[in-house]
């Protein structure tokens, strides 16, 4: 009896499992949450009147729109002391009307007035050119970026020689500088630095205040001489003529501004021998 043929089995190596990844779905960036709390609205620039009336609702003489993109629409605000919305579409019945007054300054709104609150933090068009929300961390933010403006600036007049002291004062004080003693200049240099750090720091930074002393101290002690019309200067020993003063130009700044050239090189350093 012929035996069967027995199938040889294949081996196949096992493949490998093929993850198929899910599409992320990206996130989307959380919308601001409105806290409820009492606010307090400044008006801005310092100013403090006893009242100041701000409009509450839309004129003719007052605009007060909000345009709602996603309704593509202008829409109408107006403060209902008897409504929660601002917007007068959404105000139905009768609507009692409210003002809006600073006093002194200042205007507190409690957290009850809620209407008022997003009217006046969200929508209203003189929010932020008239008035602003405080924020006692944004206050101490802004005083934080003073102190330290003031701590660079005072730091850097502490170690500033008495030339470069001296140049910086006369923009302020202008030649009254030359009769100050040296004590004198580094006192009111602090003190210049410490009430006026940014403008402090941008003269500290500018070559050509230290130039335009060094010509102003040069035209003091007579060694170059500007012309009555201010239109040329000359050597003080020979009257030989060094510039001409281009016109609508402060004579001093365009002398500095010389000094930087080939030329002006040259008398720099002749100067500096005599001064």
């Amino acid at each position: 009896m012929a035996k069967q043929a027995t199938a040889k089995k294949v081996e196949v190596a096992p493949q490998p499992t093929v993850e198929t990844k899910k599409a992320s779905t990206p996130v989307q960036p959380a919308k601001p949450k409105w806290e409820i709390k009492d606010r307090t609205y400044v008006l801005k620039g310092g100013i403090n009147p006893l009242t100041l009336t701000i409009p509450s609702k839309h004129t003719r003489k007052h605009s007060l729109l909000f345009f709602d993109e996603e309704k593509g629409e202008q829409r109408e605000i107006r403060y209902a002391t008897n409504h929660a919305s601002i917007f007068k579409n959404e105000q139905e019945g009768e609507a009692t009307l409210g003002h809006i007054v600073f006093k002194d300054g200042s205007l507190t709104v409690p957290k009850q007035k809620q209407n008022l609150q997003k009217l006046l933090s969200l929508y209203h068009p003189l929010r932020g050119r008239i008035y602003s929300e405080f924020s006692p961390v944004k206050v101490a933010e802004n005083d934080l970026d003073i102190l330290n403006s003031q701590i660079e600036a005072m730091n850097a007049a502490k170690e500033m020689d008495i030339d470069h002291a001296e140049a910086i004062l006369r923009v302020e004080l202008g030649s009254a500088v030359a009769k100050m003693s040296s004590k004198e200049l580094k006192r009111d240099l602090l003190l210049f630095a410490r009430s006026n750090p940014e403008m402090f720091i941008e003269l500290a930074n500018d070559d050509n205040v230290q130039l335009r002393n060094f010509a102003i101290r040069a035209s003091e002690a007579g060694l170059i001489k500007l012309s009555q019309d201010q239109r040329t200067f000359a050597w003080g020993s020979n009257g030989r003529k060094l510039m001409n003063v281009p016109f609508d130009e402060n004579p001093y700044s365009a002398f500095a501004a010389f000094l930087k050239t080939d030329e002006g090189v040259e008398i720099y350093r002749s100067i500096e021998k005599n001064l």
